[in-house]
């Protein structure tokens, strides 16, 4: 396939991560709810944490429909304390917790080189659901490839998660694009793959373990496999 467009997938494709809630450590975060006046010891503050934020996926799974982190927080707090909350309390909290929950994403070496052969040839969106703005730019710049990406398209920015048409659709009128011109890169079965090709994208799925039943000339067993499988 020579594709025009390439659409990838962040977390899972372009850096591996840790997608817990409990094992990267959140004892600072921890720390500001409990100055907030949140009166839960480390464990149960993890469990309350995380059963927000399930409540919050679960109504999400419904329609697609994303959240922010800041929605995320500010439920929980509300949950949690008698008292007025200020938006600078919310904001602390998520700046906290994001930080720590960063620890557990991990580059993934020749990504960086892979990104610059690719954009020689093709157009790169990010395509990507995410709870927070800035979080998938940061990183791209971080990793500095920011400058190899032509669109970062997230789900936070949308209010729609993949595999949602409607982030499809923004990103190929982001990209001025066709979806039969695009391939779309990720590693989870509905959003990266169903979702694109329900649209008429083409899409290879990273599926190392060949956990899913599609079609072998669509798997990768990693990103740095993508070479090999676009006519480029």
């Amino acid at each position: 396939m020579a594709p025009t467009h390439l659409l990838l997938d962040f977390f899972g494709t372009l850096v591996a991560y840790n997608p817990s809630r409990r094992e990267q450590g959140f004892h600072a975060s921890h720390d500001v709810a409990r100055s907030l006046g949140v009166d839960l010891d480390y464990d149960t503050f993890l469990d309350a944490w995380g059963a927000t934020f399930a409540a919050l996926d679960a109504r999400s799974d419904i329609d697609d429909s994303e959240f922010t982190m800041v929605e995320g927080a500010t439920s929980f707090l509300a949950a949690h304390l008698d008292h007025p909350i200020s938006v600078s309390d919310v904001d602390d909290l998520v700046a906290t917790y994001m930080s720590e929950w960063n620890s557990g994403v991990v580059d993934i070496p020749g990504v960086p080189d892979m990104l610059e052969e690719f954009r020689r040839h093709v157009t790169i969106g990010v395509v990507t659901n995410t709870h927070s703005p800035r979080l998938v730019p940061d990183h791209l710049a971080r990793m500095r490839v920011d400058h190899l990406v032509d669109h970062v398209i997230t789900s936070v920015e949308l209010g729609w998660r993949k595999p949602h048409p409607s982030i499809y659709a923004a990103a190929l009128e982001r990209c001025d694009a066709e979806a039969r011109d695009c391939v779309f890169v990720g590693d989870s079965l509905g959003p990266d793959y169903l979702g694109p090709r329900a649209v008429g994208m083409n899409a290879l799925l990273i599926d190392p373990s060949a956990a899913h039943a599609i079609d072998p000339t669509h798997r990768l067993a990693s990103i740095l496999d993508l070479p090999g499988a676009l006519d480029i």
